[in-house]
């Protein structure tokens, strides 16, 4: 990526929800993409382009806070080789630098808007103060700046920022803005994993987009879920290769797409360790070949590779419980290559990762102050739109609640809760699988299927500045498909209007 100028269905089985079939490949190329057609580009990327790292964000300590310096711009970017496209980053012309703390760690962000147009940039995936969240009740005009501060109280894990303008977040992430938030921690840190950035701890961030013969971006048609390209970014390189100086490599995975989901694994099927999803590192390392990443969701994985290797990162056809010909329309059959992976010839040599990484989660050990029922279906949850002046759930802090979450939609939706990371309890009245035993913030929902899972509320209150939870197909949250708590101290009333319940 080169910075033109500018600042730089159906009913199934947790099993088959988790099968994913299929095999190929796809490419980064130009025109618009028909999402009612499949698109196979198997051995047509001409990967030629070094994988772009974003940098490590700068950063002062002042007055005991760790500050941050953030400016969301436009800018012109020249992605593919046709042209140059207008695009959106920041401390840039595309996407943003990777913040980095400690858990314990006081931070304070400023974030000045020099777009024409009121944004925000969301923390997904931290527990922090709701007027903090950067949701839609954050808005920052043009202009202005927005300066959250909040301490880090949460486990290592690769979160990440986007912006959440009400009825506008799919547009702003496609033209660019995001970047990942790194936290780290004490028992993290003690383990031996690669931790090197840039160097065998990479960010993958991977987002699809659509260009013009003039290499220009291309708002496509909205066929079921949203926006869904033909040209596969990482970290806003096209046809990107990686070479690995390591014989494990530590693969950050993201997926900010804004509608398309993605089952990753490498061409030659070997098995990845799966280390750690949304919320931090799992209880133990799982092995598998493919990792299935909805829209916002996080992994990361260690690849093994020996002297001189070459492996290419795919995205495999997903089995998401949709009828076929939805499938198609979704981009579920789909075959798409990511990246090729280079080993040097004389790579360094790396541990295999600890056979115990962390913790389980144990919400079901807490005592239940309330069960919630959250449906999905036709741009609203539980037959609501989201109106920012409805408070819809009111929770008590210092409470543990599950909640029972359902897709009766024939469509791909997934479910995000802001501020709290949640225990996966049962998928179709089953224990989750090995992949999903870790913390988590948002999941997969396939149709008819009942998902339950435990929150944790603790530390932040306010009766007035409402948390998000909403589908993460953000056009799907665009149109609707969101909705507001507040998380009080026992005994509190929501302050924020309208209605609400506990």
């Amino acid at each position: 990526m080169t910075p033109a100028s500018g600042p730089s269905r159906h009913a199934m089985s947790r099993r088959s929800f988790l099968g994913l079939a299929g095999a190929g490949l796809a490419v980064a190329s130009c025109g618009v993409f028909d999402a009612r057609d499949p698109i196979s580009t198997v051995g047509r990327v001409d990967f030629r382009d070094p994988l772009r790292i974003p940098p490590l964000a700068e950063s002062v300590v002042r007055d005991g806070a760790r500050v941050f310096e953030l400016v969301t711009q436009a800018g012109r970017t020249r992605i593919v080789d046709a042209g140059v496209a207008d695009t959106w980053g920041v401390n840039g012309a595309l996407l943003g630098p990777t913040l980095r703390a400690r858990r314990g760690e006081r931070v304070l962000v400023h974030v000045r808007n020099d777009l024409p147009e009121t944004t925000t940039l969301h923390w997904h995936g931290m527990h922090l103060p709701a007027a903090a969240d950067g949701g839609p009740h954050q808005a920052v005009e043009p202009g202005a700046t927005w300066s959250p501060s909040w301490t880090i109280d949460q486990p290592a894990a690769t979160l990440w920022y986007h912006p959440h303008p009400h009825g506008q977040t799919e547009r702003h992430v496609y033209r660019g803005l995001g970047g990942l938030f790194i936290v780290d921690d004490d028992e993290e840190s003690a383990l031996a994993l690669p931790r090197d950035y840039g160097v065998d701890d990479i960010p993958v961030i991977v987002q699809d987009k659509t260009f013009d013969d003039s290499g220009r971006l291309v708002e496509t048609d909205r066929v079921d879920n949203g926006m869904l390209g033909d040209t596969i970014l990482v970290n806003g390189t096209a046809a990107p290769v990686f070479e690995a100086s390591a014989t494990r490599t530590r693969l950050r995975l993201l997926n900010a797409s804004t509608a398309r989901s993605y089952a990753f694994g490498i061409d030659d099927d070997r098995p990845l360790e799966l280390i750690a999803t949304d919320g931090g590192l799992l209880p133990a390392p799982v092995p598998t070949r493919r990792v299935l990443l909805t829209p916002g969701e996080r992994a990361e994985v260690i690849l093994h590779l020996e002297p001189g290797e070459s492996v290419v990162l795919r995205s495999y056809p997903q089995e998401l419980g949709l009828s076929a010909s939805r499938a198609r329309t979704t981009g579920a059959t789909d075959e798409l290559d990511v990246m090729l992976v280079r080993a040097v010839a004389d790579p360094r040599r790396s541990p295999a990762p600890p056979r115990v990484l962390a913790a389980a989660p144990d919400l079901h050990t807490h005592r239940v102050a309330a069960t919630r029922s959250f449906e999905l279906r036709s741009d609203r949850i539980n037959g609501e739109s989201m109106d920012m002046g409805r408070i819809d759930e009111v929770v008590t802090v210092d409470t543990t609640e599950i909640w029972e979450v359902r897709n009766a939609h024939g469509q791909p939706h997934n479910f995000h809760v802001h501020d709290v990371r949640f225990q996966v309890l049962s998928i179709g009245g089953e224990p989750p699988p090995p992949e999903l035993s870790g913390w988590k913030d948002t999941i997969y929902l396939p149709p008819d299927v009942d998902i339950r899972l435990a929150l944790r509320f603790t530390d932040h209150t306010d009766p007035a500045v409402p948390y998000m939870y909403h589908c993460h197909l953000l056009w799907h949250e665009d149109k609707g498909m969101m909705g507001q708590f507040v998380v009080v101290d026992e005994g509190q009333s929501a302050t924020a209007g309208g209605h609400g319940h506990g």
